[in-house]
């Protein structure tokens, strides 16, 4: 009889050990990861999509509606300057000038006829004034229509590089419509446009990284070439001028990511982000919380700079919980920052 009640105090005794341990446990302060804020380079920047653009592009368009019957260069074609690159069906303008210059002979004959008889008194001023002024009309009306018959036939404004044709023959082109897009033998830039509420920070030299779909994996460097002093009022955006360098491999119409280097600092107090909740942070003193204010610089996926409200010595808690109040008791277990 003796021999059993060991045994049921020990049951006893473990009934109540496991009890008291599951208490403790529903009741003790939570176990939470913390780090120290650490120092490293923070780097705040404007991101912004554009695409690659020459920086002179010039339209080669008709300056009347007619059909094209003769191309002469294509796309990805070197041209100089006054070359023939295609023409307009000018039948029609070339028979109205044949007859234009032909009243224009007529007219400077009769002129010049004229022009002995007054010196001879046999017409009268009158005359002989009609006819000057027949003369050069019929002069004018040629001269005009020279022009136009020379409009049809489509030159290179300069010299460069032709990166996009619009039209075929036959096809009737439309008057101020450009058949051919021509580069300017110059750098390629990026335009892209930048939200209204950063283009503050935005300023001619800034440092930018670019990165392009199709050149996965590399990146780019340009800089911040001008920002356009008007912006676009339905898109709220300005937009912004990057130049690129001689060298790059981009191409005229590509899509660019850029980021516009605002600030850099070598050696700033960096925290996770997943810390932050909304302009504070949780902070541990003497095993409590404290909800500190914090002013934020650059804000990065994983870390985020911050320029005052903390120190390197305080301890934090790695990820913000809204569920938490402050003067809550809680246990810390001390972490790394993540990269």
């Amino acid at each position: 009889m003796n021999m059993k009640r060991p045994g049921r105090w020990a049951l006893g005794t473990a009934a109540v050990v496991a009890g008291v341990w599951g208490a403790y446990v529903l009741l003790a302060p939570p176990r939470l990861d913390a780090v120290h804020p650490v120092r490293g380079p923070a780097v705040q920047a404007v991101y912004a999509t554009g695409n690659v653009e020459p920086t002179i592009m010039l339209p080669v368009a008709a300056r009347t509606t007619a059909r094209l019957v003769e191309l002469n260069v294509d796309e990805g074609a070197t041209v100089t300057w006054g070359e023939l690159l295609a023409r307009l069906e000018d039948a029609d303008l070339t028979n109205t000038l044949a007859a234009l210059r032909s009243q224009e002979t007529l007219a400077r004959q009769v002129y010049e006829r004229d022009e002995k008889l007054i010196a001879l008194d046999s017409i009268s001023h009158q005359a002989y004034d009609q006819a000057k002024s027949d003369w050069e009309a019929a002069k004018a009306n040629a001269a005009s229509a020279a022009a136009q018959a020379g409009f049809m036939k489509l030159t290179a404004p300069a010299d460069g590089r032709i990166i996009k044709r619009d039209g075929e023959i036959g096809e009737l082109i439309p008057v101020n419509q450009p058949v051919f897009w021509l580069a300017v033998k110059s750098r390629l830039r990026v335009s892209a446009e930048v939200d209204e509420e950063d283009i503050a920070h935005i300023s001619p030299g800034q440092k930018v990284v670019i990165r392009a779909d199709a050149f996965p994996g590399q990146i780019f460097n340009g800089a911040v070439e001008s920002v356009t002093p008007k912006g676009d009022t339905t898109a709220r955006s300005y937009r912004v001028r990057i130049t690129l360098p001689a060298d790059t491999p981009l191409m005229i119409g590509m899509t660019a990511e850029t980021n516009i280097i605002v600030r850099e600092t070598a050696n700033a107090l960096l925290v996770p982000t997943t810390a932050l909740q909304v302009d504070k942070v949780w902070k541990i003193a003497d095993g409590r919380l404290v909800a500190q204010p914090v002013r934020v610089g650059a804000k990065g996926a994983d870390q985020t700079e911050i320029l005052s409200g903390v120190g390197a010595d305080d301890v934090i808690l790695k990820t913000a919980d809204s569920t938490l109040t402050a003067g809550q008791r809680v246990r810390v277990r001390l972490v790394a920052m993540p990269p």
